[in-house]
């Protein structure tokens, strides 16, 4: 015998009624009393004793109670329905009639869920089920809705490294070896590079109540390549025609040969710019300039010159700015030190030491040399700073930013004046067409070119409101952004000294004593020092 959960039932005696509590059968579940109370209130029964039917109902025994006087009237079976938020789902649950009352048939059922327009994915085996073995207070789905199905987007599978581990090797004295590093992506003619996955169209869903649900449309992709690179000819396949060096940047795959410089950029050089890698075995000498669309890989060291790369910059004895140095890569910076230069970074930036310098970089600043410092200029990070030493016994001004990356902070700021202005230019416009309106609501007639003119004013607020609007969202989510940051934080391994100013998103603090072994996180508004 399967199991059966516990009820009530009514049972009329002349004008007197009584509740019979029958109890669970095999593992069943207990009467629930709210549902049980509920169920008598819904056929009139309320003057009982529901303490002691409560207690009745604690005994988990078969028992009866007397409910006091009735109208004497039997009642049939009672079918109680719930709708899922989400239409996609109909429960029902049934109580007994009273003793001698009558049984819901199938036409019964299948009115209620006419009822209550619920048309699609009616289960009529679940209530014959129902039927052929009535249970209850026990749960019964009757309808079900087709969720959709989640197409697939298409996608790009590549055989190659997308994102090369370019950091340096420590050793295990704790000083870095800027020598041994992977920077390129060696492939051969005839390899396959990447290919594509076609996308999967997903499938309309449909709720109990017949209303079709929409699933979201599927990304498609293409193969986007460029020079020295075959596709195969049903354009999913991507092949390099040349020994190079492949990479991926924005989304489009690139192989190209190596330019290699055998000595110093300088006047016998003159500036160099090339489509793919460059490697310079010398030195870049001031004033020079080395543009790239890939890396750049530079054997001694880099001057106050400007680095321009649409991947990495490696300089592997460092970098003196003199003060107009510039480094510029869309991917990571690794370097030796950093000196008196401007570094912009899409990626991270690792360096053994910084000495008055502006660093921007899209993830993270990280100084590891055992020896390794950030003293004096401006470091800015969208993930963390991490050095051994921070600021200068010499009271260096320093200053750490993280949470946003730079470009994105230079944006929230461009946004804040933005919006400023276009309310002002709103609260300028305003007045003018309010007198404009009254001019009009008086019944008056403007002259054709007052008519003109408040058609460009008009024009001129309509744009305004609109542009204010798109502001607003981007600069919201950019503040949202700026609060969320999660990652942001900034790490000293060993001492950092008063004057060092560090701005956790929209949080700073200027330390007045020296710390060490610490990092600095958000918490809440404020920003938090904690002990590593």
């Amino acid at each position: 015998m399967s199991a059966r959960n516990g009820f009530v039932q009514v049972e009329i005696k002349g004008k007197m009624a009584i509740c019979h509590i029958i109890p669970p059968v095999d593992g069943g579940n207990n009467i629930n009393f709210a549902e049980a109370e509920s169920f008598l209130h819904d056929h009139g029964f309320d003057n009982y004793d529901k303490k002691e039917f409560r207690n009745r109902l604690a005994t988990g025994e078969a028992t009866s109670l007397s409910l006091g006087l009735c109208d004497g009237l039997e009642f049939s079976e009672s079918m109680y329905t719930k709708i899922s938020l989400d239409k996609m789902k109909m429960t029902c649950r049934f109580m007994p009639p009273s003793t001698a009352g009558s049984l819901l048939t199938a036409r019964d059922i299948l009115a209620e869920l006419e009822k209550q327009k619920v048309i699609y994915g009616v289960d009529q085996d679940a209530i014959m089920a129902f039927l052929n073995e009535r249970k209850y207070a026990t749960d019964y789905i009757f309808a079900k809705g087709d969720p959709p199905q989640i197409g697939k987007d298409a996608k790009i599978e590549y055989f190659f490294n997308t994102n090369p581990n370019l950091r340096p090797k420590y050793n295990e004295d704790g000083s870095v070896d800027y020598r041994e590093l992977n920077t390129i992506n060696n492939v051969e003619e005839g390899d396959l590079l990447a290919r594509l996955i076609p996308a999967v169209p997903g499938k309309t869903g449909k709720d109990i109540l017949g209303r079709d649900i929409m699933t979201r449309q599927v990304q498609s992709v293409t193969l986007r390549y460029g020079k020295n690179i075959r596709i195969s000819e049903d354009r999913t396949e991507l092949y390099s025609e040349v020994q190079g060096h492949v990479r991926l940047a924005n989304g489009q795959v690139y192989v190209s040969d190596v330019y290699t410089v055998p000595k110093d950029v300088d006047n016998s050089t003159g500036n160099i710019e090339f489509a793919g890698n460059v490697h310079i075995k010398g030195n870049v000498k001031g004033g020079f300039s080395v543009i790239a669309r890939g890396d750049v890989v530079v054997e001694g060291v880099v001057e106050d010159a400007l680095i321009q790369a649409g991947g990495q910059v490696i300089v592997r004895r460092g970098i003196h700015g003199m003060h107009k140095g510039i480094i510029d890569a869309e991917g990571n910076v690794i370097t030796q030190f950093i000196e008196n230069a401007t570094i912009f970074s899409g990626g991270y930036v690792e360096s053994g030491s910084v000495i008055y310098s502006e660093v921007n970089a899209t993830q993270d600043v990280i100084v590891n040399d055992k020896k390794g410092f950030i003293a004096g200029g401006v470091i800015r990070a969208g993930g963390k700073v991490e050095s051994h030493t921070l600021g200068s016994s010499m009271g260096a001004l320093t200053r750490v930013e993280v949470g946003m990356a730079p470009e994105k902070k230079e944006q929230y700021t461009m946004l804040q004046r933005d919006i400023a202005a276009k309310n002002q230019k709103i609260k300028k416009l305003t007045p003018i067409i309010d007198t404009y309106q009254h001019y009009i609501d008086e019944g008056r007639q403007l002259d054709e070119k007052n008519s003109v003119y408040l058609d460009k004013i008009l024009e001129e607020l309509n744009q305004a409101k609109q542009m204010l609007h798109n502001s607003r969202e981007i600069y919201n989510a950019l503040h949202q952004e700026l609060l969320n940051s999660q990652h942001a934080k900034v790490v000293v391994r060993r001492d950092v000294f008063p004057g060092v100013t560090i701005v956790i998103s929209d949080a700073s603090i200027t330390l007045r004593d020296k710390r060490s072994y610490c990092q600095f996180t958000k918490n809440g508004d404020s920003i938090r020092v904690s002990n590593l």
